[in-house]
């Protein structure tokens, strides 16, 4: 299953960004989707993440409030509502998807990851 970033870009401190991640390929489900960001010279850390079942969602404290999932399951894509950004939200944003795909082995695991998509915040 490949995942495709869109939306990042550069953006003033109480702006806002939405990001996309498109799922596609053989025929798979979902369970759930999750963003995480890496700040520069700082680890990969867990931001958002959702469940396709119920739809339930959770946050990092450092972004709750601000940031908003969303899902379109026609489409297996998610959505990140990003405001009121900060200038340490700057960071690489990375989709996240764990599921099911259908092989000829039968349904098989699997657990994809975007290239990333650049968010840059200035003060």
């Amino acid at each position: 299953v490949q995942l495709v970033e869109s939306g990042g870009g550069l953006v003033q401190a109480g702006g806002s960004l939405r990001l996309s991640c498109a799922a596609s390929g053989s025929t798979f489900s979902i369970n759930a989707m999750r963003w995480y960001r890496q700040p520069p010279g700082k680890q990969r850390e867990l931001v958002a993440a959702i469940t396709y079942g119920g739809g339930s969602t959770n946050y990092a404290d450092s972004v709750k409030g601000r940031f908003t999932l969303s899902r379109d399951n026609a489409k297996n894509t998610m959505y990140l509502q990003m405001n009121s950004l900060k200038p340490e939200d700057t960071a690489v944003y990375y989709c996240n998807a764990d599921g099911k795909i259908l092989t000829m082995w039968g349904p098989t695991d699997f657990r994809s990851w975007g290239q990333g998509t650049q968010v840059t915040v200035s003060s």
